[in-house]
């Protein structure tokens, strides 16, 4: 008889779940509340709601193609199976491995959805400095990918180091 396997950390993907809804739950608020392309003020010379849409990847970039929407569709299919396999090979224990590789997932898949139902990605968050420079606008699943990725390169970065040490993860 085998030994039982250890839990993996599939169990992380509840997370992704949950940056998924409400990635959608805000998108589904924005597309019957907010104007399109006009700024709403949260904060003053900071902060807006700006319903804009982006048929790219990050700042727009392939935004022109017309192949690109399915670029980046497979592309996020791609890198959630790899995320997901990933999760089921990482020790349930690993929260420096699981977070990043579950809010990649959130944020992918959150996009994902947005390009196959709409054919661009809805954002709506702006911040800017006064009206001397604008960041361009995000959303919720945007936001994960993003915590995600520095997460990945931070604790790969210094995770290994705690390894090598005995701390594990």
């Amino acid at each position: 008889m085998s030994p039982l396997p250890k839990p993996n950390a599939l169990i992380w993907l509840l997370l992704s779940a949950v940056v998924i809804g409400l990635d959608q739950w805000s998108k589904a608020w924005v597309l019957s509340s907010l104007p399109e392309y006009q700024p709403v003020v949260v904060i003053d010379g900071v902060w807006n709601w700006y319903r804009s849409y982006n048929t790219g990847a990050a700042f727009s970039f392939l935004a022109d193609t017309t192949w690109g929407r399915h670029v980046f569709a497979a592309l996020a299919v791609v890198i959630s199976l790899a995320m997901i396999a990933m999760l089921a090979r990482t020790p349930r224990g690993r929260w420096r491995d699981a977070l990043p590789f579950s809010l990649v997932v959130g944020g992918a898949v959150g996009n994902l959805i947005d390009r196959l139902m709409h054919g661009h990605v809805v954002d709506f968050i702006q911040w800017h400095w006064k009206d001397a420079y604008y960041y361009p606008s995000f959303n919720i699943a945007d936001s994960a990918l993003v915590c995600g990725a520095i997460a990945l390169a931070l604790f790969g970065l210094f995770g290994h180091r705690d390894a090598a040490a005995g701390k594990g993860g």
